[in-house]
């Protein structure tokens, strides 16, 4: 009826690549939330610090961020930056892209999180000989990764679906760049994004999975 013969035995012998790719993208997930995570505690202590400098960079990061698309953040990085003489590699250019936009919506994540620890707790740090920095460190900090876990875990899920996004700056290793790739070779469109949506779907629920796992030990007390 519509004139196209599926060969899916021709697409599924490219899934070794695919696979790879998907190592890739699962790469830049991890090292962008783990990179996200520092910064975002640096953002959320920037906007408690009292500074109006300090407050006014994280205030500006995070409104950035969470108000523009993620494509032109890593646009941003890759051609922004490259108008400055400062070129980063496709890879890099997604990564940092990526990163920046965890971090703003980690750290606004966190000032929720905060709001939600008793002040009594600082406090009760302090009165125990520790600085401010030991307090917010020991104390208040684990408490507020604890009660931010569930939205870490949806920006994880996020930030490996974003990776989806290299292929316009021209990343070709991960899963998206390699199904790409591989379409302009072989022209089997249909069998090689479905599936590589198969493997982003299962990628997803992993994650989710191990979140529920990990949330059940966090939380069980």
């Amino acid at each position: 009826m519509f004139g196209y013969t599926f060969q899916w035995k021709q697409a599924l012998a490219r899934l070794p690549q695919m696979l790879d790719g998907a190592i890739v993208t699962m790469q830049i997930a991890v090292l962008s939330m783990l990179i996200g995570i520092v910064l975002a505690i640096l953002l959320t202590t920037f906007r408690l610090s009292g500074s109006r400098v300090l407050g006014g960079v994280a205030t500006t990061w995070v409104e950035v961020a969470r108000n523009t698309p993620a494509l032109f953040q890593i646009y941003m990085a890759h051609f922004g930056l490259g108008s400055f003489g400062i070129h980063l590699s496709p890879y890099l250019s997604l990564l940092v892209g990526i990163t920046f936009n965890n971090a703003g919506y980690l750290a606004e994540n966190f000032r929720g999180a905060l709001k939600a620890i008793p002040d009594t707790q600082a406090r009760a740090g302090r009165s125990l000989g520790m600085t401010a920095l030991q307090s917010f460190r020991h104390i208040v900090m684990p408490q507020m990764l604890r009660i931010a876990f569930l939205p870490m875990t949806n920006q994880m899920v996020w930030a490996v679906l974003m990776t989806s996004l290299g292929v316009t700056v021209g990343m070709n290793t991960d899963l998206f760049g390699v199904t790409q790739a591989l379409n302009a070779l072989t022209f089997r469109t249909f069998e090689l994004f479905a599936i590589a949506a198969v493997i982003f779907y299962l990628i997803v629920k992993v994650i989710q999975t191990a979140a529920r796992l990990i949330a059940w030990r966090l939380f069980r007390y």
